[in-house]
């Protein structure tokens, strides 16, 4: 006897923004919408979760009153075709805490941590994407093997929708002012 796995006929089709808002919060959990198309990620390590939880914390305390630092999150890139991205921490204006969906609009900054797995779609296609959707701010976490992490932080240029670079720091998160995260980093 032999087993199967039989992928579900969603995973073979072009999801549309309708059907995917039909979906219940199980079903779109630890999925995200790329041009259309459904894309399963590999569940995250400990120490991903960890440093992700960390660094959304400090945010969440350097933010003030005006903005949220929150994982788990949707964000709306595009409704046709649809992509939905769930970044490993974003930062949203307070106020569109019950909006949904959650569009580039009310995001100031979108962090990535990088994993094994995904590391071209973290350091190139997200990149990319969030800054095409117009976010003003951009972090890729790298989990360097001394355990420190090591933060690349990236500007839009709204003229090119491209970012450029921002500061590099190294070391443990700890939060200050506004996005001023100093990550007790060290500058690099």
């Amino acid at each position: 006897m032999t087993a199967h796995m039989v992928a579900p006929a969603w995973m073979h089709t072009q999801i549309s923004t309708e059907q995917y808002e039909s979906w219940s919060e199980e079903q779109c959990a630890g999925i995200e919408i790329v041009d259309g198309m459904v894309v399963v990620s590999p569940r995250a390590s400990k120490r991903h979760n960890r440093l992700t939880r960390l660094l959304a914390n400090a945010l969440d305390a350097a933010a003030g009153a005006d903005w949220n630092a929150d994982t788990d999150f949707d964000v709306r890139l595009q409704d046709v075709p649809l992509t939905n991205r769930r970044p490993d921490v974003i930062v949203y204006r307070a106020q569109t805490i019950d909006t949904t969906p959650t569009r580039p609009e009310h995001v100031l900054l979108v962090v990535e941590v990088v994993a094994p797995g995904s590391e071209t779609t973290d350091r190139i296609v997200k990149v990319d994407q969030y800054a095409k959707a117009g976010i003003p701010f951009h972090w890729r976490v790298e989990q360097a093997a001394t355990g420190v992490p090591i933060v690349y932080t990236y500007v839009l240029d709204p003229a090119t929708k491209a970012y450029r670079d921002a500061e590099l720091f190294t070391g443990t998160v700890k939060a200050t002012a506004p996005f001023s995260v100093t990550v007790d980093l060290a500058t690099s």
